[in-house]
This record gives structure tokens, sequence and C-alpha cells, in this order.
């Protein structure tokens, strides 16, 4: 059985949602891509973490910390200036395969 990711929709501007929420809401399957981040502390450490796009920054945090070996309370994510909050996806804030973020120890 080959399974693919749903079309977007053509008249998406109607229902006023994200296709991916949409689908999610009438209940058809919907698969999130796998994408790299790259976090950098710009002290010389280089983590890639592996994880899907609907992750949340919460998520990330905890990949991050299970590589660094400490907690994830005690990491910060940006994107420029930007403090990255944990409940927000990765796709809301547009974080893409192969993308750096700069990582933070509070």
């Amino acid at each position: 059985v080959r399974v693919s990711q749903p079309k977007p929709l053509r008249c998406s501007f109607t229902l006023g949602v994200h296709p991916a929420r949409f689908f999610s809401f009438v209940g058809l399957e919907y698969f999130s891509k796998m994408i790299e981040v790259i976090l950098n502390d710009r002290l010389g450490k280089k983590v890639r973490v592996k994880c899907n796009s609907d992750d949340t920054i919460g998520d990330l945090k905890k990949l991050a910390a299970a590589h660094l070996g400490t907690r994830p309370e005690k990491i910060r994510l940006q994107k420029w200036y930007t403090v990255l909050k944990d409940h927000i996806t990765l796709e809301d804030y547009e974080v893409h395969d192969g993308m750096n973020l700069e990582l933070y120890y509070n």
C-alpha cells in the first residue's frame, strides 16, 4: 500500500485553517515531514537533531538535551532575535530542513 501526503485544498481560504490542521480535524491522516535542525551554541558545539516538522519547540529541546547531556529547561533556542516558545511548532516558526538555530544555556 502506497501512502502519500494529502494534496493541498483548493479553497482553503474558505475554511481559514492550514490544510494540515484541517486534515487532522476531519480525521484524515496527515504525515509530517522529517527534518534535521542544526543547533549552534557558538562555543564550538554544533548539534544536529532529527525531528518532525509538526513537533513543538519543547520536543526539539528534549531531543537536544538528550544529545547535549543537559536538561531541556536549561536550553533556550533563538532564531535571530526571536526567542522560540515551547508550545509552538517548528512549522509555525517556519523552521525547515537544514536550518540553523542559536542555542543558549540558561
